[in-house]
């Protein structure tokens, strides 16, 4: 049944970092009341800049049970966002992630169950597939961690145990509880920690330092290995029309059905700086996934398709870097 976001109290944990900041400007458009809590590790703040409304921000730890509390009181829903991610963070902060994971969901069902919140919206990853069976992937396909000897794994390890937590607590204390599993979400302003903003950055850093000529262009892997990417205002897009109708307990891709190679990515990037490239392969980081692209079907199910390419994508994305990279 459609669920009208207009009115309703939401909380957004993560709500100053890049998808969570989008999703607030999102939900005040829709007439939502939003508050977020975050710890602005990642100096994200400046995204909440001239918010649409008056925008209630609390800043507190994910891990502390009465800051959580605190921030769930008189809501009616929450958009639990908060996580570490970066593929860098994967390797050197396996603890802290799997820390912020499970102390973090835990804190937010028990917040919830005790302040009355019945509405819970869990942002997974597809992470958690790691080396999916098929491809597309669609939703039923096993979660794995392939091996718990590698810290890459922390990172989708630790949104395994979230969505076992928000399943088996949605079945006794939620009357909706959603899970969504994003697929390589990009746009402005999302730091440097992923593949998009590091291609653009390096393309324009290189141009810079040589005007002419082909590119050596470094990538990790053959270049072989693919994604599907999910422009911004597109995933907004969709998590919303998820929390609208969404069913209970039920698990949505949000993504695009676009498989696209790194190296046909890197190309691309280099056509939007108008530059010509040689890649350069090296090695995968260990626990690297070759190939990954969501089955949408469910998504689209309920009456929602991504629409703006990933040139068009890629050209908005670029001319943000490469006016703010002096900020960066």
């Amino acid at each position: 049944m459609s669920q009208s976001l207009k009115d309703k109290k939401i909380l957004v944990t993560g709500g100053t970092g890049f998808i969570g900041s989008a999703l607030v400007k999102g939900l005040l458009v829709a007439g939502a009341h939003v508050r977020t809590l975050d710890n602005n590790s990642r100096n994200a703040i400046k995204r909440q800049q001239d918010p649409l409304q008056e925008l209630e921000c609390i800043t507190g730890d994910i891990r502390d049970a009465d800051v959580v509390r605190n921030a769930a009181r008189g809501m009616d829903s929450v958009c639990h966002l908060a996580y570490i991610n970066g593929t860098e963070s994967f390797y050197t902060k396996p603890e802290l992630i799997l820390e912020v994971a499970v102390k973090g969901m835990m804190n937010v069902l028990d917040a919830s169950i005790a302040e009355g919140v019945h509405e819970l919206v869990l942002a997974s990853s597809s992470e958690v597939y790691q080396f999916p069976p098929s491809i597309p992937t669609d939703e039923t396909v096993p979660l794995i961690v392939p091996d718990v000897m590698n810290a890459r794994f922390s990172y989708g390890g630790g949104k395994i145990i979230s969505e076992l937590l928000a399943v088996n607590y949605g079945k006794k204390f939620f009357n909706k509880t959603l899970i969504v599993r994003p697929h390589n979400v990009y746009g402005p302003n999302m730091g440097q920690e992923h593949v998009i903003p590091q291609f653009l950055i390096r393309m324009k850093e290189s141009s810079t330092q040589h005007p002419t000529g082909t590119l050596d262009f470094p990538v990790q892997g053959t270049g072989e290995e693919t994604r599907s990417f999910i422009y911004i205002d597109d995933f907004i897009y969709g998590l919303m029309h998820v929390m609208e109708h969404g069913e209970h307990l039920n698990i949505y891709h949000i993504g695009t059905d676009r498989e696209i190679s790194i190296a046909n990515l890197a190309q691309l990037v280099a056509t939007t700086c108008g530059r010509q490239i040689r890649l350069v392969p090296s090695a995968l980081l260990p626990g690297s996934t070759p190939r990954r692209c969501p089955d949408i079907t469910k998504l689209q199910s309920l009456g929602f398709t991504p629409s703006i390419s990933l040139e068009d994508g890629l050209k908005r994305t670029a001319e943000w870097y490469w006016q703010n990279m002096q900020q960066q």
